[in-house]
């Protein structure tokens, strides 16, 4: 899939066919007992759709088990309990506060990259959830026995783009969450990768600068599962601005792509909103390549990446659907 898509544009090629086919067919295996051995249960509330699972049979295997398996190349497991260990944060933030709108220090590029020239891919949050307790604080109908377990991202997605492309690109990932930016920091020095650098950054004030300063080219965006800010005078916090699109547009060289996905269709159609009124300059892939499979509704229906993130883990698990996007500019 990920070749079909044209994801690798000779950069930032994921070699998903060469994947050690035991691994992904034991990944396979599991998800498969996991939703044999579960019950769905379907919840509409505001026009949000919902689906969970409660378990029957494999009490014992939860949605981090499926993380710790699509990520065991990386080897973190041993890592996670030592310097950092369990990192708690806050799930949402207001990027509008002040303490986020000091713009981030631009890095001397060719100390946190061995080439600093490669195409460049940069990583717009950390793939974190939204709280459940919050949410069904927001949407108490929700509530009956789903939704009980917060799991934050951490960076885990972008290493392992940069460990399986460690010549061919350089991946730059901003977050808001200090603390889960010196936890991914601590990965990258440990598995001794030179071609990643996370950031303490809020990406609608500093996305700009940090790129116009890279010497080499923008060649893809990824926006993966960003915080929904659900009520509509908070929709203002969403990442994803007309400001942001615009800088994105502009420094992108022809050919590159925006990628994005969420689980929560209104977060989802806000951003495809955003970015489907730029056709001017952007086309979605598949009036590129008619045979890229999309629902009716133009939706992707498979991760062009090779590389599933932690929250699309967890969503799939709970039986949710993801919404995905992948645009590329013009030429």
């Amino acid at each position: 899939m990920a070749a079909s898509l044209g994801l690798h544009c000779h950069h930032f090629h994921v070699a998903a066919a060469a994947a050690n086919p035991l691994r992904k067919a034991a990944k396979q295996l599991l998800s498969s007992l996991i939703l044999k051995s579960s019950k769905p249960h379907h919840h509409h509330y505001n026009n949000i759709h919902c689906c969970c699972y409660d378990s029957v049979g494999a009490k014992e295997i939860r949605s981090p088990d499926l993380v710790a398996l699509e990520y065991a190349d990386l080897n973190l497991s041993d890592k996670i309990s030592g310097e950092w260990g369990h990192v708690r944060i806050r799930q949402h933030v207001n990027p509008l506060s002040s303490s986020f709108t000091v713009p981030a220090q631009v890095p001397d590029w060719k100390e946190v990259f061995r080439d600093p020239t490669l195409p460049l891919m940069v990583d717009i949050g950390s793939d974190l959830t939204f709280s459940f307790s919050r949410a069904m604080r927001s949407f108490p109908v929700l509530y009956k026995g789903m939704w009980q377990v917060k799991f934050p991202g951490s960076g885990r997605f972008l290493i392992w783009l940069a460990k399986r492309n460690p010549d061919s690109g350089n991946y730059l990932g901003l977050e808001i969450r200090q603390k889960l930016v010196m936890r991914a920091e601590f990965w990258v020095k440990e598995l001794a990768l030179t071609n990643i650098h996370f950031l303490f950054a809020n990406a609608a004030i500093s996305f700009r600068q940090l790129v116009l300063t890279y010497p080499g080219p923008l060649m893809l965006v990824s926006i993966l599962c960003p915080d929904p800010h659900f009520k509509k005078r908070h929709h203002k916090r969403r990442v994803v601005q007309k400001t942001l699109v615009d800088n994105i547009i502009s420094h992108l060289v022809p050919g590159g792509k925006v990628f994005f996905q969420s689980d929560v269709l209104d977060v989802a159609q806000h951003m495809r909103n955003q970015f489907d009124a730029e056709s001017d300059a952007l086309q979605h892939i598949d009036e590129l390549d008619p045979s890229v499979p999309c629902d009716n509704d133009g939706w992707l229906l498979d991760n062009p990446t090779g590389i599933r993130s932690e929250r699309e883990i967890h969503a799939e698990f709970e039986g949710a659907k993801i919404y995905r996007r992948l645009y590329q500019k013009r030429t």
